[in-house]
Order: C-alpha cells, then sequence, then structure tokens
C-alpha cells in the first residue's frame, strides 16, 4: 500500500510538472526543443493515414453490414477468434428471402403462375445472396482485417513510440532549463561577491558557495548530455517506424486493388443473374399469354443455389430437353457467323443449362455472333465444345 501511495504521488508530481511546462510553453515562456522538419513531416504524414484508415474503414463495414446488429457480429469475430474457430458464414438477406419465396411457392403450389413465378424469383434471389456472401467474406479477409491490423496493431507501437518521444523531449527541455538556472546564479554570485565581511570566515564561507554552485552546473550539463542522448535515441526509433507508413500505404493499395476487383465480381454475377431473371420472367409472361397453353406454368431456372439433396421444381426436365434440343439443332443448322474473335474470359462461369458454355478465367475461346442473337450473349467456341457465353464476362481481343 505504502508503494502505491508513493507512486500515486509521484505520477501526480510528473502530471502537474508536465502541466506547468506545455503552458509556459504555449505562452513562449519556457525553452521547447523543436523536432526535425523530416520528423515533423512523418509524424503529420502518419497522423493523416491514421485518421483516414479509421474513416474508410467505418464506412466501409457500414457499406457492407448496414444493420444494427454490427456490435453483435464484432463480438461473434472477437469470440471465435479468440476461441480459434471459424466464424460460420451468415444467411444473406437476399438468400433469406429466396428461401421465404420458394416456401411460399410450396405453399401456394408451385404449378399455378404465381407460385412457379415465385420459384424462378427466389432461385435467382438465392444466387444473388450467394454471391453477396462471397463478397461479403472476400472483402472482410482482403480489405478490412488488414486495416483493422494496422489501427490496432502497427499504430499502436507508433503512439506509445511518439509519446515516449515526447516525454524524452520534454525531459531534455527541462534539463536545459536547469543548466540555464544553475549558470545563471553562478555567473551571478562570481559578479556579486561579498567586501563587507573581511573575515576569514567569510572567505571560507563564499568559497564554499562557489564550490556548490560550480558543482550544481556540472551535474547539470551531465544530465542535460544523459537526456540528449535518450532523446536523440528515441527520435531514431520514432523516426524508423514512422518510415514505415510507406510500406503501410503499398499493403493499403494492394488491399483496395482487391476490394475493386471483388466489388467489380460481384456486380457482374448480379448483372449476369439478373438478365438471366429477366429472360426467365419473359419465358413466363409468353407461356401465359400462349392461346393452347393448358398449364401456365414458368419454365424453372437451373439453379446452383439448390441445397444438397433438393430437387429442382417440376418443369425443368422438359424445359432443359427443349434447351438442349434447341441445342442441338444450332450446331448442325448453317447460321452465318459475324465477327469471329479471339476473348479472354475474365471470370470463372458456370453453364446454366445445356446451351450455355462453362468458362474458365484466364483461359481463351473462340466467339461469334449470329443474326437475332441477344446482344448480352456470343456463341463460344472451345475445341469441340460449343455454347452461349455472356458479353460481361469476356475481354474482346483485337
Amino acid at each position: 500500500m505504502d508503494f502505491n501511495v508513493k507512486k500515486l504521488a509521484s505520477d501526480a508530481g510528473v502530471f502537474f510538472t508536465r502541466a506547468v511546462q506545455f503552458t509556459e510553453e504555449k505562452l513562449g515562456q519556457a525553452e521547447k526543443t523543436e523536432l526535425d522538419p523530416h520528423l515533423e513531416n512523418l509524424i503529420v504524414r502518419a497522423d493523416s493515414t491514421k485518421n483516414w484508415t479509421e474513416k474508410i474503414l467505418r464506412q466501409t463495414e457500414v457499406l457492407l453490414q448496414p444493420n444494427p446488429s454490427k456490435s453483435r457480429a464484432r463480438i461473434e469475430e472477437f469470440i471465435y477468434d479468440k476461441l480459434d474457430k471459424k466464424l460460420p458464414s451468415r444467411t444473406t438477406n437476399a438468400e433469406l428471402l429466396g428461401q421465404y419465396m420458394l416456401e411460399a411457392a410450396d405453399e401456394f403450389g408451385p404449378g399455378t403462375p404465381y407460385g412457379s413465378t415465385l420459384v424462378t424469383v427466389g432461385e435467382y434471389q438465392k444466387r444473388l445472396g450467394g454471391a453477396e456472401r462471397e463478397f461479403l467474406q472476400t472483402s472482410a479477409v482482403t480489405f478490412l482485417t488488414p486495416l483493422r491490423n494496422f489501427l490496432e496493431g502497427d499504430w499502436r507501437t507508433i503512439s506509445k513510440e511518439k509519446r515516449l518521444l515526447e516525454n524524452r523531449r520534454l525531459d531534455l527541455d527541462i534539463c536545459k532549463a536547469r543548466l540555464k538556472k544553475a549558470k545563471q546564479a553562478e555567473a551571478k554570485a562570481a559578479a556579486a561577491p561579498d567586501f563587507q565581511e573581511t573575515r576569514p570566515r567569510n572567505y571560507v564561507l563564499s568559497a564554499s558557495a562557489s564550490a556548490l554552485l560550480s558543482e550544481e552546473v556540472d551535474k547539470a550539463e551531465h544530465e542535460l548530455r544523459v537526456a540528449q542522448v535518450e532523446f536523440d535515441r528515441q527520435a531514431e526509433v520514432t523516426r524508423l517506424l514512422l518510415e514505415g507508413i510507406s510500406s503501410t500505404h503499398l499493403n493499403h493499395l494492394r488491399c483496395l486493388q482487391d476490394y475493386a476487383e471483388a466489388q467489380a465480381t460481384y456486380y457482374a454475377q448480379c448483372h449476369h443473374y439478373m438478365q438471366d431473371l429477366q429472360r426467365e420472367l419473359t419465358r413466363c409472361a409468353n407461356a401465359v399469354g400462349a392461346p393452347h397453353s393448358s398449364a401456365a406454368v414458368c419454365p424453372s431456372p437451373v439453379s446452383s443455389a439448390f441445397l444438397p439433396g433438393q430437387s429442382p421444381p417440376g418443369g425443368t426436365v422438359s424445359f432443359l430437353s427443349s434447351q438442349k434440343s434447341s441445342t442441338l439443332a444450332m450446331e448442325h443448322t448453317k447460321l452465318p457467323v459475324t465477327g469471329t474473335r479471339k476473348a479472354k474470359v475474365l471470370y470463372d462461369y458456370d453453364a446454366h443449362d445445356a446451351s450455355e458454355l462453362s468458362l474458365l478465367a484466364d483461359e481463351l475461346i473462340m466467339v461469334y455472333t449470329v443474326p437475332g442473337m441477344d446482344p448480352d450473349w456470343l456463341i463460344g467456341e472451345r475445341g469441340n465444345e460449343k455454347g452461349k457465353v455472356p458479353v460481361t464476362y469476356l475481354e474482346l481481343l483485337s
């Protein structure tokens, strides 16, 4: 208990001394050691990096998780991280909406026009939700985590060393002020000796006082040298850490590029899914308006969003057989070809039916179009394989 009281009293004294010193510096009544201009610029640059990184991280989290349970999600991430376990992926709102639509279709009847349309739209909602979940996971790993690691790791170390440097500077200024006062006292004593008393005892006292003042000056000079060495050493350590901000910028640049690429892939997938959904809904409208249609039911899409063991809704088999026959007819019919070109595949693409061609990123294929074809699609050829491919997944080469 006695040790704690002494430490508390010492800390209070240091705090009071620092407050007085800061006040005198602001009023211009105390000497202040100026940092090296290069070090000052590094500090300003580091502070700016920290502030903007916090803002970008906070706003990106709001963009990716616009829900009121964000704090609960962060707590879950913290708990799973401490347990060294992988955080389970959450169901996205689009996936939940798609599941509700499928359940509603089962209750209303998938053979009705409304039920079959619910199945179609629900499946595409689940596809959109799956793409969103992959985008959120990729963004968290490649962008959010590095920014958060910088703020919670590197920046804490930099802040600690900056505070230590500021304390070393204040100690150095105190030593300078102490030496200045000691020299002033010594000079004053040397300039105004006491000649009124001529007894030997007064001469002895005067010589003793001069020795004490000289000893005080020597002590202050020694403390100043020690403080200067500690300040210079701390300034060098802080400078090396602050120069590492350039590497941080390069790392954040790579993370930003990965985030932009993930975002572009996500929006391209969403665009493609919505185009497919529009075509499916157009087929639904045509099926409803057909004069000889005994059961106006929309053809259900073949979706990768089906759960394991789940079979597609009714009507898909006939739809696939018709698509396959149309594909065979397209292969055997000699249609005029326009603009055969080589194309590079930008993203992986899974064929949704037999008329389409699956793609792998970075592979090269030959593409062309035929009269009357949807402008968002091309015919792709890879060896003996042929099928429709989406334009948004390709980069046409000259």
